[in-house]
């Protein structure tokens, strides 16, 4: 992708960090955290949104959806095809993330599949019937840390973090979903900033509401803001899967605290031989090195690690990238 070589300013990366560590900030709130005017807040954002550098949307929680299956799939490919396929698994609805990794014949994909039977026709169907896949392994994902999605690429200070994020009431008891959360989820699912009419537009009901109801969904966990950028616009041109063994003992105190590290973008308990799944995002090779060395190899209930880097993210949080297929 042709952007991936311009960096972007000092300023314009902190207000993409302050996106991806608050994705609804109002323009204002990142101004008066970052110590800048609203209006060169605006006339900085505005352009990196449209042009798709920063992309806004949501996760649906799968504890809140019972009947939705989180997957991980890392599928052995033909080289010479790993292009196609990733591009095919990209324009899938039902698809999370799309990475290529290692060598240049494996890719990594996690999908929200609708279902048992979505499932099965695509484990027992379309991957057997797809010639250039050779192998693959599956992992369910059974709990994803939300920690993670505070990530914002070690720009900003805890202060700035703190002050950012919304003070969100604290759900009474599990809330349960009302028809209109779906047209809300669905609608911030395309467009995370939308505003509060186009979310009472869609969900047929007042903004007063569907304010209530999002504050409701987030501050529950049903659904998880989230916003992508391309990470080489960031400064950071390293990025790997992790394959972890942890003691089952271990498993979640060693989940929270990486999902709490700064290069860490994504953390999930997972069955199969590895039982966590962490996404890393470091400067260069340098700081993988040192965040393997240092912070994986001070965690005790760590057994043992498997590092896949990333040649290319085709898809982030449901979005194809640009210029990426």
């Amino acid at each position: 992708m042709a952007k991936a070589s311009h960096p972007l300013s000092e300023t314009d990366s902190r207000i993409a960090a302050a996106m991806l560590a608050s994705p609804r900030a109002s323009w204002r709130t990142v101004g008066r955290v970052l110590g800048i005017s609203e209006r060169t807040v605006v006339r900085r954002a505005a352009p990196l949104f449209h042009d798709k550098t920063l992309r806004a949307t949501a996760v649906r929680n799968p504890v809140w959806f019972p009947d939705l299956i989180p997957l991980a799939l890392r599928i052995r490919c033909r080289p010479n095809q790993i292009s196609a396929i990733a591009a095919t698994l990209a324009r899938r609805p039902d698809t999370v993330w799309v990475d290529i990794l290692g060598g240049g014949d494996e890719i990594c994909t996690i999908l929200f599949l609708d279902g048992p039977d979505a499932r099965n026709s695509l484990l027992l169907r379309d991957l057997p019937a797809t010639p250039a896949v050779q192998s693959w392994t599956s992992h369910i994902l059974l709990r994803v840390f939300p920690a993670a999605f505070d990530w914002s690429g070690g720009l900003l200070t805890e202060a700035e973090l703190t002050s950012l994020r919304p003070e969100l009431p604290a759900p009474a008891a599990r809330p349960a979903l009302q028809p209109l959360d779906h047209a809300l989820i669905t609608t911030l699912i395309e467009d995370g900033r939308a505003s509060y009419t186009d979310l009472a537009r869609r969900a047929d009901t007042t903004a007063l509401t569907a304010r209530r109801r999002l504050e409701t969904l987030v501050a529950g966990q049903v659904v998880r803001l989230a916003t992508e950028v391309d990470l080489a616009r960031l400064g950071i041109r390293t990025e790997a899967l992790l394959w972890i063994t942890v003691a089952p003992g271990g498993l979640e105190e060693t989940g929270r605290e990486l999902s709490r590290h700064p290069q860490v973008r994504f953390a999930s308990a997972t069955t199969g031989s590895a039982n966590l799944l962490v996404a890393v995002a470091a400067a260069d090779l340098n700081a993988l090195y040192h965040f393997l060395s240092d912070t994986i190899g001070a965690l005790p209930h760590v057994t043992t690690l498997e590092v896949t880097p990333i040649l290319s993210g085709v898809k982030r949080t449901g979005l194809v990238r640009p210029g990426s297929l």
